[in-house]
């Protein structure tokens, strides 16, 4: 177990690996009531073809989604019940690369801990309970499905990429989660839900040896974290298609123009790609930026543009979208303006503006225990040491920003998907 020390932030982490290959992460919080506990496993919706004792497995789209509303039956009932017995507030998420379970709690912790312990490691299934959870989950893919934002984002998304599974949703389609089988979640909690495939972050006013202790004593003695894991053929570095457009019921059209990056690799070039990209999306079109001050004043973007970076395993990319009556109008001015910043550069007074911003947005994110322990799982399993950021910013100048606009921001890598408004019947 070692105690770290970060004196930029005023933090310090207690981390301690298991002998099954658990890692545990806990951050001292003595001055407050309530504690935060976040147990994740490196799995999620694009994990869906990966090699388990020698033999490789081609599972449908949503079984990570399906898994995770499933872990929460018991032989005895639902842990969700029991955590709020024990006057906790759980939850769980699935996103494309991780599936997560939390709890928040000011009372009986160590007794909510092994609860969320025991029900994510023992899994209990039937086909009964699965094909019942089939209709529920189904009802919920109806509705994203008539969602316009949801639809706008995986059109950018399959826009941008040609077979990188981070195009499928990933709750899955109603087809797809018709094959997913009990035997089917035994097979990928036995993959992934494994101590070495899983990261236990907690912050509060706890005890790290009891929590490592009880890890112990209810988790599996052994674990896998070496899990081969197929995201098909190397995307090249241009977008599949550069446009679509859907019709659905809305009154203005929405839009999502994604930009294609290059994929970053494990360890803390991620994180420094990741602060590389936000800042350039800040400094090309941000609420800060001279171009969405002209986008705003001429009614082609409001209140709901938003934007930024993201970087999975084997992709990344620069994304912006919101409202606007005119989208072509708006990828149009986004991509002039990048060229013009390829040429003269950032302006070096608003460069630094941003890059203390966003390191000041950092750094107020450590007063939510839950951005925390999140940040810390999802740095973990990049082979990042998530409270080094401070020294990451101080690596990034303003050529790195521009050199990732003149890089990405261009014609050959961009996906603009619209949704408009569709056409009244006479």
């Amino acid at each position: 177990m070692v105690n770290k020390e970060y004196p930029k932030i005023g933090e310090q982490v207690v981390h301690a690996v298991l002998e099954n290959g658990l890692h545990i992460y806990v951050v001292p919080k003595p001055d407050y009531r309530k504690s935060y506990a976040f147990f994740a496993t490196n799995y999620g919706g694009m994990d869906m073809k990966f090699k388990l004792d020698g033999r490789w497995h081609d599972t449908p789209a949503g079984v990570a989604h399906f898994l995770e509303h499933k872990m929460f039956d018991t032989k005895d009932g639902n842990a969700l019940q029991d955590l709020a017995r024990g006057g906790a507030s759980p939850n769980a998420f699935t996103s494309s690369a991780i599936t997560g379970y939390y709890f928040e709690s000011t009372e009986k912790f160590y007794e909510n801990l092994k609860i969320l312990l025991s029900f994510v490691s023992v899994p209990y299934f039937t086909e009964k309970s699965v094909d019942k959870e089939q209709g529920i989950i189904g009802q919920e893919i109806r509705m994203v499905e008539d969602d316009p934002e949801n639809q706008i984002f995986y059109a950018m998304l399959e826009g941008l990429y040609s077979g990188h599974p981070i195009r499928v949703p990933i709750a899955g389609t109603i087809e797809s989660i018709s094959h997913i089988t009990a035997d089917t979640l035994y097979a990928c909690h036995k993959a992934f839900y494994n101590p070495a495939n899983m990261v236990l972050c907690v912050a509060g006013n706890v005890d790290a040896e009891q929590i490592c202790a009880m890890a112990r004593e209810i988790l599996p003695g052994e674990g896998n974290g070496d899990i081969q894991r197929d995201y098909g053929e190397a995307e090249d570095g241009k977008a599949a298609k550069s446009r679509t457009e859907l019709k659905m019921e809305v009154s203005t059209p929405l839009f999502q123009i994604g930009w294609k990056a290059d994929s970053a690799p494990a360890g803390e070039e991620r994180l420094r790609r990741q602060l590389i990209g936000e800042l350039a999306c800040e400094a090309l079109f941000g609420s800060s930026s001279p171009l969405y001050a002209k986008l705003y004043a001429d009614g082609l973007v409001n209140n709901s543009f938003a934007y930024g970076y993201e970087a999975y395993p084997a992709c990344a990319y620069l994304c912006a979208g919101g409202e606007s009556k005119d989208p072509d109008a708006v990828n149009a001015a986004i991509a002039q303006e990048a060229v013009r910043v390829g040429r003269a550069g950032v302006d070096a007074g608003l460069f630094n503006r941003l890059k203390k911003a966003a390191y000041g947005a950092r750094v107020r994110s450590l007063n939510s225990f839950e951005s925390i322990c999140i940040n810390l799982a999802q740095s973990h399993f990049a082979g990042v040491e998530y409270f080094r950021f401070p020294e990451v910013f101080d690596s990034i100048g303003k050529k790195d920003v521009e050199d990732c606009i003149r890089s990405y921001v261009t014609p050959e890598r961009t996906a603009l998907a619209v949704v408009a408004p569709r056409e009244e019947r006479t």
